[in-house]
């Protein structure tokens, strides 16, 4: 699996700022296994650090790429 986090930067008063989060995951994985991988990433955020620790100030988006 492989995954890409792509940052959107806003700039508040002189600071910059990260305000949105979007990740994509590319796993690889026949299709039959869809539910299973989309349920698990609906749930993994809120047992991810990086992800609790961040989860009130940064919204946080994901998405899922699977290819056999």
């Amino acid at each position: 699996m492989n995954a890409e986090a792509v940052g959107e930067i806003e700039k508040d008063g002189n600071v910059l700022i990260i305000r949105r989060i979007h990740v994509t995951y590319q796993l690889k994985a026949d299709e039959e296994h869809r539910e299973t991988v989309e349920r698990v990433l609906g749930f993994h955020a809120g047992h991810c650090p990086v992800a609790r620790s961040i989860e009130n100030s940064i919204a946080i988006t994901t998405a899922l790429e699977m290819r056999t």
